[in-house]
């Protein structure tokens, strides 16, 4: 069995994540193995929202086209308001994390439910604080998720796109005890 580890990039610009993350999926990843995280909207003086009718939702706001162009992109996902954060867009993968942790009412300890999705991955607390401090300052997680030599083909269409950070996680838990509690 082999292991599957994370390679996350952060981006502060909304225009290079989707760049990246279409990058990504022409490079032949498949969707399921990618996820993008940021928040929903922009604090602006008109209104941001969206709205789902049947298999479509549309986004509007400053990032609206970004959000609802990779939401089909990606057959689906999540938005949700994190305290503190506010609204936050997540698809791909993780957002099935998230979804799963919500639904069966799992208490996030020092993490907030953003990034115990990302720890439940093997990513690391101290970079787990990391990229929620970059999704709360505006800041786009691209996220591939495989095997060492497709995260290392990612980890070149990631960095041709010039991302802030990338890091690559390998999976393995962090501790033996997980900061979720049942």
């Amino acid at each position: 069995m082999e292991n599957r580890g994370s390679l996350v990039a952060v981006f502060t610009d909304h225009k290079a994540a989707e760049t990246a993350i279409r990058a990504l999926a022409a490079g032949g990843f498949d969707i399921k193995d990618l996820s993008i995280v940021g928040k929903g909207y922009s604090v602006e003086e008109t209104v941001t929202g969206f709205y789902s009718t049947g298999d479509r939702i549309k986004f509007w706001g400053a990032e609206g086209a970004m959000w609802g162009g990779l939401w089909g992109l990606f057959f689906g996902g999540l938005f949700l308001t994190v305290p503190l954060i506010g609204g936050v867009v997540v698809l791909g993968g993780l957002a099935t994390i998230i979804a799963a942790g919500i639904e069966n009412a799992i208490v996030v300890g020092t993490l907030g439910v953003i990034g115990a999705g990302l720890y439940s991955l093997g990513i690391p607390t101290d970079s787990v604080l990391k990229y929620e401090t970059a999704i709360n300052t505006d800041g786009f997680l691209v996220m591939a998720h495989g095997s060492d030599v497709a995260l290392g083909r990612a980890k070149a269409i990631l960095a041709s796109n010039k991302p802030d950070h990338i890091a690559f996680h390998s999976g393995v838990p962090t501790a033996l005890t997980s900061p979720l509690v049942a």
